[in-house]
């Protein structure tokens, strides 16, 4: 099974670019099946309502439930003091499977990664270039797994990028995703250093065209195995929950 582990989804409510405007999905559900890909994770488009988001991230998921899994997006400022509630209410009400944080909106905090290790969710942390925070992460709450995307920076940064991998290497609860990564060699030195159960397949869509995303994984070249858990195995393992697990590999038939 092939699973696209970072999509965007829903609308935004800051209208300064597509981020934070609009995330359709229609065309890249068409693009996504046309390259194979079996299911995909999303998440709100930056708002400044995440409890709002969320629950319009669970509708479109309840839509198309035999493709779609969802994350909740958290703001680390504005919603300050209520998080625990909002992913109790995502998990347990919402259906929701995992924990998105964007170093845009603030930087993570401890009761973020409390609500995570509580409710045994994942954290997708998006640290814009800030690698080092994985250190603290990791060795703080080793009984979460945080896929930091991009490599570390979505912004091409290969300081940023090539200074991860050590993260990735040394910390087997720091996992990345190849979302948007277009330096293949650095690609190449994290499955190869820290071996291809740490890294996960992603698009950063409905942006960019999932084809070209998964074709980096192809050229590869890994051996079946690794391929495969790039490909959707390792989000799988991640998510921890034994009925996800049950639900991602034996998912209800199509209709």
């Amino acid at each position: 099974m092939i699973i696209d582990c970072h999509c965007h989804a829903g609308k935004g409510d800051g209208l300064t670019q597509p981020a934070d405007t609009a995330a359709p999905l229609d065309e890249y559900l068409k693009r996504a099946r046309a390259a194979g890909i079996d299911r995909t994770v999303i998440f709100a488009a930056f708002s400044e309502g995440y409890l709002r988001a969320n629950r319009e991230v669970a509708r479109i998921v309840a839509r198309n439930p035999q493709r779609l899994l969802g994350f909740a997006f958290l703001h680390p400022l504005a919603d300050k003091g209520r998080v625990d509630a909002m992913v109790r209410e995502a998990v347990a009400d919402l259906g929701l499977v995992g924990i998105k944080v964007h170093r845009h909106d603030g930087r993570i905090t401890r009761e973020i990664c409390e609500a995570a290790r509580r409710y045994r969710v994942p954290i997708l942390y998006d640290v814009m270039g800030e690698v080092s925070v994985a250190e603290m992460l990791a060795e703080e709450y080793p009984d979460v797994a945080f896929i930091i995307p991009h490599l570390g920076s979505f912004a091409d940064d290969w300081h940023a990028q090539t200074a991860f991998v050590d993260h990735l290497v040394r910390h087997p609860n720091i996992f990345t995703d190849t979302a948007g990564v277009r330096r293949f060699d650095i690609l190449e030195q994290a499955v190869r250093r820290a071996g291809a159960r740490k890294v996960l397949f992603g698009t950063d869509g409905p942006w960019l065209h999932p084809a070209v995303e998964i074709a980096k994984i192809y050229a590869l070249n890994l051996n079946p195995g690794d391929q495969a858990a790039i490909l959707g195995g390792n989000l799988i393992r991640v998510l921890r929950y034994q009925r996800t697990e049950a639900r991602l590999a034996h998912p209800p038939p199509s209709r």
